[in-house]
């Protein structure tokens, strides 16, 4: 395979929404791929640690132009800046490589992620968590790729996977992320060690949706972190869902905390995010 091949590939507007998902991830992904295998720098977004590259650039150009050709009526949110307005109240949310920081410095723990969700007015004064149709994430080093969502099943690989475990927080290991900022910050921090605490072990891999698929397929027990964008929630969140687990968002001193595992531990860490002080 070539980069060239990649980036002129045209997929069939035929194909129905979860083959187009499953297509899309695992061509964005192998064109970051092999971008990187040719050498990359990062650019800092926010700090050092949150940057982009080249890579994350060309696979979203990638995906916006196919889905535009395939989906013309649905909207797009990419998030390195793509933004196309739909008029099918659908709307395709893309991470062209989530783990950007991991991508660039050699780790395989890193994917392209995909979801659909539906485009509803948004509720004020209350944590936002969009109802989402499906969602597809591929881990190109390990070809990994998971999809499941409304009416269709989770599957890693094509088969179908046994869904998060029913176990107490207690008897769980959790993934997690905190930026070293926010331990410093008690809206943040106190919640975040209330359920770190609660938990049996911790995992901080750098990837929400590899997380995720891990969480939906059994491999991680559950799963929590603050103020995720929806390309970093809703492509898990579909798959965990259809895997049979459970999912939620709470909001604990003005920040939003999404929470996904089996309903027990969901619950739990609900319990435990809330249970802190609320600070003005």
């Amino acid at each position: 395979m070539t980069t060239g091949r990649h980036s002129a590939t045209e997929l069939d507007p035929s194909l129905d929404d979860y083959e187009l998902a499953a297509a899309l991830v695992r061509e964005a992904g192998q064109l970051a791929l092999l971008m990187r295998m040719g050498g990359l720098q990062g650019e800092r977004k926010t700090s050092v640690s949150d940057v982009v590259t080249a890579a994350d650039h060309a696979a979203e150009a990638y995906v916006l132009e196919q889905l535009r050709r395939c989906r013309p009526d649905d909207g797009i949110l990419g998030e390195e800046g793509s933004s196309v307005a739909g008029t099918s109240g659908r709307m395709w949310v893309i991470d062209p490589v989530d783990g950007t920081y991991n991508f660039l410095h050699g780790s395989t723990y890193w994917c392209s992620a995909i979801a659909l969700k539906h485009e509803r007015p948004a509720s004020h004064g209350v944590a936002s968590d969009p109802d989402v149709i499906l969602g597809a994430i591929y881990q190109p080093e390990l070809d990994k790729l998971w999809i499941g969502g409304e009416g269709h099943p989770a599957v890693l690989n094509d088969e179908r996977i046994s869904g998060p475990s029913g176990a107490d927080l207690s008897e769980l290991g959790a993934a997690t992320y905190i930026h070293p900022k926010w331990l410093a910050d008690p809206r943040a921090a106190m919640p975040w060690h209330a359920a770190a605490v609660s938990t049996a072990s911790l995992r901080m891999f750098g990837s929400g949706s590899c997380d995720l698929g891990r969480v939906a397929d059994g491999e991680l027990g559950c799963w929590f972190q603050h103020s995720c964008p929806e390309w970093d929630w809703l492509p898990g969140k579909a798959i965990v869902r259809a895997a049979g687990g459970d999912t939620d968002v709470v909001r604990v001193n003005g920040l939003d905390w999404f929470i996904a595992g089996g309903a027990t531990a969901v619950r739990e860490l609900r319990v435990a995010l809330t249970s802190v002080p609320q600070l003005m």
